[in-house]
Order: C-alpha cells, then structure tokens, then sequence
C-alpha cells in the first residue's frame, strides 16, 4: 500500500475545465446515422422495419431475439435504407441500421408516458424494459435487469462522480436537468423497493452538489459528498466508500443498486414524455484536441462529423472511445456514437518508451481490486494459464490505474487484458 495515497486513493487530474463551463453544441449528421445493432456482447436482434420505410425519432427498429430484451428506437427522422457491417467502439465490426436523414427530425412517442406515482414496483420494471434503456454511463448493462429481483435491496446509489479525466458530460446533464435527476432517483428507489436513494457527487464540485441538494429538498433524496479520487467512479469503490461494506460479485450483496446520474435522468424523462435514447450528450477533450467541448449527437452520429467541429492541434493523435484510463483506443474515426458513449479523448501519440519492470509493486499496491498486475503479466508472458486464473485476472475492471502509475511505462493494463482474453479462450474450449 502506498505509504501517502493508499488503495484507492489515488488523485489524477481531471481536466474538467476545458469543458465543464462551455456550451453544448448540438451536431446533426450531414447524410446518415449508422446505428448500432448492439447490446453490450449481444448482436442477435430482430430488424422490425423494411429497407425503404420512413421512421421518425421513436420509431422502434429492432429488438434482441436472445439474452435480455433490448429495444432499440430511431434517433432521427429519414428513410431507413439497409444495413452495413462497419467498425464498432468495440474493436469489432458490427451490423448497423443505416438511416438517410431529412433533417426534420419528426418525432413520435415511443411509447406511453405513466406516471410513476401511481404505478407499482413491477410495471415500472416492465416500462422500463420495453423502453430499452441501458447503463448510459459506459457499461450499458440493461437497466431493468438490476431491477427484476430486488430481495435485500436497502440502498440506491445513483453514481454522479464522474471520475475519468476530461469527461464532463454527466456534470453537464446533473448541472442542466436536476429535477429529472430527482425524479429518476425516486424512480429508482421504488422500482428496487429501497429505504434510501443517494446521489454520490465528488466534493470537488461544490456547484454541482448545491444545485442537486436545492433540487431534492423535501424528497428524501439523499445526496453524499464523496473524495475526488480514483476510481470512484466504480461501483465497488462507491459502495464502499459510502455502504462501507465489501461484496463477492454484485452490489446486491451488499444491499444495493448502482445506476448511473445519465441513465437516471433519461428514465424519468422516458416516463414523462414518452421518448426513447435518441441523443446522447458526449465530452470531446484531450490534449490534442483544438476546440474541446460538450456535444448533443443522435445515436447513431459519425464521430468524424463531430471532429470537423473539435478539430486537432496535430496530425497524429491518440484516438480514445471514452475516457483515457479505462477507454478504449481505436485505430480510426470511422466509428459512430452508441447509445452507452459518454466521452472521445484525443491525445498525444506517444513514442514506445517502456522500459524493464522495475518490480517496485507500484500497480499492486494501487490496484482497486487488490490484485497484483506485475504478476498476472509474468504469467501472460509464460503462457500460464493456471497463473493467470490464480491471480484472479477475471477481476480486473481495466481502470487503467497501473499503467497510470507504472514508473517504467509498461502498459500493464493492456497485459491484463490479455489474461483476461486468454482465460475466456480457455472456458470456451
């Protein structure tokens, strides 16, 4: 354990200014959106309209077939043309829905506004569900799925930290929108049958947590300081800093639900008005970026489109989808905003300037999930898969924390991720 920082205490700059204070720009695509058939690992949909038909923003345009029910709904208006396989966040490519816009945007409800006041537990569940809501913080896990069996649930924990560098999204839309945030949470509360509901906001944004406390005044909403370090942000790490109690697998075993500030406000919104995902409110930053800045983009948008209006300060640069520590870098723009997106960071390319591990234990002792990365990678490097299990690599939430802090610049997070893609090759044989 660090001797000044600790486990889990560990303060990287955030970079926040560069966007935080500034307008959002909201960008229409120029032709298309080409939107994802995805739903975190499942591609199994069901395509719901014909090449030729006319769809407007709420349209539903495809559904799962297996795993979990994730609807998927039109983010524009315009003629739904066919579909093409093309490089997804993922690192995959990926089947997307193409739609021609007619920059109308002619919308229709997607479905019937409830009031949740007089709804109970389960059909907010099941409204939920059929909306297609999922995780709008990064993971994109469905919502509602959290939310089917909430036996022993005494806590929601609505996750406003926000820990990445550079993103500043999620305070955009808290800072904008803190009556829906208050609403959702309340939502929240009574779909997992609750006693308490806490909005958790990092102390370093005393703006932001005096708008959320004047919002929920005289609604029960609790809303908790937490200490600006990282990775707050994972729901591990929240949980205990705020429950101060450990779990196994799920936050359920220790008595409560995570969801993030984004989705929470989009749930009460969706009950409201009736309108499904459409547009997303995404932080283009970075060292490299010209003009960084909040963006509101339709599902669906080319991020090349949106850098047309970011610029770069160079020709060569670090494209990131989501934050630098825990996102993921992609070798081109030619991928679109999903619905789970919240963040592109462009930095510098860096030259390869690795050097031997110095064995100092630094990725161990600031590891969030107490694991010991120097050795996972030792066992990558030697192909030993029983290592590799026994080091528990499966536990790894790629904070990105150790390439962070290692002294030789090794990325170390990438070795992990290694690991982890050998011990799934090995359970699928």
């Amino acid at each position: 354990m660090s001797l000044f920082l600790g486990k889990m205490c560990q303060h990287i700059p955030g970079h926040k200014a560069k966007t935080e204070h500034e307008k959002v720009l909201e960008i229409m695509p120029e032709k298309q959106v080409f939107i994802p058939l995805v739903a975190g690992n499942n591609t199994d949909f069901e395509v719901l309209v014909k090449e030729g038909d006319q769809v407007f923003v709420g349209t539903k345009l495809a559904q799962t077939k297996s795993g979990f029910v994730v609807p998927i709904y039109s983010s524009v208006s315009g003629i739904y043309t066919g579909n093409v396989k093309r490089m997804h966040s993922s690192l995959r490519p990926q089947q997307h829905m193409v739609i021609e816009v007619d920059h109308k945007q002619t919308s229709i409800q997607a479905f019937e506004p409830i009031a949740y006041e007089n709804k109970s537990r389960e059909e907010l569940v099941e409204f939920t569900k059929n909306s297609g809501l999922i995780g709008l913080g990064g993971a994109g896990f469905p919502t509602y799925v959290k939310y089917l069996k909430p036996e022993g649930i005494s806590t929601v924990l609505i996750n406003g930290v926000e820990c990445e560098p550079y993103i500043t999204a999620d305070y955009k839309l808290m800072m904008s929108d803190p009556k829906h945030l208050i609403t959702g949470a309340l939502i929240m509360k009574k779909m997992a049958d609750a006693k308490e509901v806490i909005i958790c906001i990092k102390k370093s944004h005393p703006d932001l947590i005096s708008v959320v406390k004047q919002a929920a005044e005289g609604t029960g909403v609790q809303v908790r300081e937490v200490p600006d370090v990282y990775p707050m942000g994972w729901e591990r790490v929240l949980v205990r800093e705020v429950m101060k109690k450990e779990y196994g697998n799920l936050p359920s075993e220790a008595g409560c639900i995570v969801n993030n500030a984004g989705t929470a406000i989009e749930l009460a919104r969706m009950m409201e008005y009736g309108e499904a995902i459409a547009m997303k409110t995404v932080t283009i930053s970075g060292e490299a970026v010209k003009d960084p800045m909040n963006v509101l983009v339709p599902v669906g948008m080319p991020v090349k489109e949106i850098f047309e209006h970011t610029g770069f300060v160079q020709d060569s640069v670090r494209l990131i989808a989501g934050g630098p520590m825990m996102g993921k870098a992609i070798p081109n723009d030619m991928f679109v905003i999903d619905r789970a997106m919240n963040a592109l960071t462009i930095l510098d390319n860096p030259a390869d300037n690795a050097i031997a591990c110095l064995r100092c234990g630094s990725c161990s002792d600031h590891c969030p999930a107490g694991l010991q990365p120097v050795r996972i990678a030792m066992a990558v490097k030697e192909g030993n898969i029983e290592e590799m299990e026994k080091r528990q690599a499966l536990s790894c939430i790629e904070c990105g924390l150790c390439t962070y802090v290692c002294p030789s610049k090794i990325d170390v997070t990438e070795n992990v991720r290694k690991a982890k893609r050998a011990l799934a090759l090995q359970k699928k044989k």
